[in-house]
């Protein structure tokens, strides 16, 4: 028979298990960093991950089972959101680890985001430098609702399918620094690349709310 310390590990172990099997999940992950954002109902996270609202709920119920999610009802919809800031954290983290030590992911990011363009990201100890100094606009592509439910310090909320329209609110004299969800999140990128073909002087920044937040803010 076990040892009542041998039990007690194997009992703690699996309890962090089952957090580990909720998080194996690509699907599982880009949910969490969109409810890291704000919360939402099943139908608009399916439409945001290209997947059924079967599928969707399939996975939310895996998030609820490891307790990382929370649902409420709001009329005739069902509402979810992370039970707390630290499972944001922890997506943050899991962001870090494995773009320090996974080669392919960050061959992918490469890939996708450094290019002539100026899509290479400003680092978040520079962008902290630059705001200091008033150097930049800091532009948060992020739908609205994301926005309202917390962003940078001193940033201005243009959501990427109003950018065109808003162009005259943004400067021609100072550099614009976008910013979106985080390091896998394209938003940014895109505003980007469209600042750039008109004539601004626009970079991204792979920093999120969370992210910043976790390493200080500028003081």
């Amino acid at each position: 028979m076990p040892s009542p310390s041998r039990s007690f590990k194997n009992a703690a172990y699996a309890q962090l298990a089952e957090v580990g099997k909720a998080l194996a999940s690509p699907a599982r992950l880009e949910i969490l960093e969109l409810l890291a954002q704000a919360p939402r109902t099943v139908e608009v996270l399916a439409g945001e991950i290209a997947q059924s609202v079967a599928n969707t709920s399939h996975h939310l119920q895996a998030l609820r089972r490891a307790q990382l999610v929370t649902a409420r009802r709001d009329g005739l919809h069902i509402v979810y959101a992370l039970v707390g800031v630290d499972v944001a954290l922890l997506l943050v983290q899991l962001q870090a680890v494995a773009e320090r030590h996974r080669a392919e992911l960050e061959e992918l990011r490469r890939g996708f985001f450094d290019d002539p363009a100026g899509l290479e990201a400003v680092d978040r100890d520079t962008l902290v430098q630059r705001l200091r100094a008033g150097e930049v606009l800091l532009l948060d592509v992020r739908p609205e609702p994301e926005f309202a439910a917390g962003h940078l310090p001193g940033a201005r909320s243009v959501p990427l399918a109003q950018l065109e329209s808003r162009l005259g609110e943004l400067p021609r004299d100072r550099a614009i620094v976008a910013y979106c969800r985080g390091p896998f999140c394209t938003l940014s990128a895109e505003a980007v690349r469209r600042l750039r073909e008109l004539g601004f002087d626009a970079r991204r920044s792979d920093v999120s709310v969370h992210s910043f937040d976790a390493a200080g803010g500028p003081a």
